[in-house]
């Protein structure tokens, strides 16, 4: 494992080494254990988006395993206007450990990697956010869910989170329903490729058929960002793909409710689930930062959490 720009460059291997990993750190966060095997080691943040969760949980992450976390915002380097992204990628490798990226293009996540010689990993691109997703899979894990028999189910955008939560599911052997509004599914591409891996893949426009006997149901915003201008046409379209008790009720019976946040209210999700006792959406958040600190670990090769 070189980089993660993709959970398709994963076996599922890496993935169970990866989870092992997680729980170790997430273990020794709770008990404020101190460890620091990246001392001495930074990382830089290269984000075209804003962001909450990714920034912080990356420089929290490196901070709690003794390193450092620099943070450049899209003004400040231009990414392929002011300077060419191989330009920055040569620069960043000259001075950092390791760079995470959160980008729209996908493109250009892989052309850092191609240029910085240094580890990569996918904050988040317009095609996938495998740290999400990575997140994601590990909450329902460590709430001892047997993810090779998990149903999931998705409603809503065929997005980048999906992309990346598809690809895991065939890793791990889940079976994923997806309800989406006609014109709005998932990459096919995306999907062959989860196929191939194995993946048990169902896509739909039907809520209800998705949703039942789902061990967990997942949404998303409708609305992301860059789609603004889309906003009015989108909320019609997804107006019958709202994530409230009725839609949960379809499910098996104590099924989660997920969320990759940020959430809009009222929209896509409503405050009786995400708020609600079924709901482990703030789990999935926090479950980022040791997700992320197993993959710090891993691409640095410190080996583990207690060096």
């Amino acid at each position: 494992m070189k980089h993660l720009l993709s959970i398709a460059e994963l076996g599922r291997g890496d993935v169970e080494e990866l989870f092992r990993l997680a729980g170790e750190c997430k273990a020794r966060t709770r008990t404020r254990a101190s460890a620091t095997p990246l001392a001495g080691r930074s990382l830089a943040l290269v984000f075209e988006k804003p962001s909450l969760r990714t920034r912080v949980t990356f420089e929290v992450g490196m901070a709690q395993l003794g390193g450092t976390a620099v943070y450049l915002a899209g003004k400040d380097i231009g990414l392929g206007t002011r300077e060419s992204i191989a330009d920055v990628a040569r620069n960043l490798g000259r001075w950092v450990d390791a760079i995470a990226a959160r980008t729209y293009a996908q493109a250009a996540v892989e052309e850092l990697a191609r240029h910085a010689g240094v580890p990569v990993i996918n904050g988040l691109s317009d095609q996938e956010h495998p740290c999400q997703a990575l997140a994601d899979f590990f909450t329902l894990w460590e709430r001892g869910l047997d993810l090779g028999t998990l149903r999931l189910a998705w409603v809503g955008d065929g997005n980048n989170v999906l992309h990346s939560l598809v690809l895991l599911a065939a890793l791990v052997g889940a079976e994923v329903a997806i309800a989406c509004p006609p014109g709005y599914e998932p990459d096919p591409s995306v999907l062959a490729a989860a196929r191939g891996l194995g993946g048990r893949l169902a896509v739909t426009s039907e809520v209800t058929e998705a949703v039942r006997g789902a061990h967990a149901v997942y949404t998303d915003v409708w609305v992301s960002m860059g789609q603004e201008a889309e906003r009015e046409r989108r909320l019609e379209a997804f107006s019958r793909y709202q994530l409230n008790e009725r839609v949960l009720g379809f499910a098996r019976p104590g099924a989660l409710a997920m969320h990759c946040l940020p959430a809009h209210r009222g929209e896509e999700i409503t405050d009786a689930v995400l708020d609600g006792p079924q709901s482990v959406v703030f789990d999935q958040a926090e479950n980022r930062l040791h997700v992320q600190k197993a993959v710090l670990l891993t691409l640095l090769g410190a080996g583990g959490v207690r060096a």
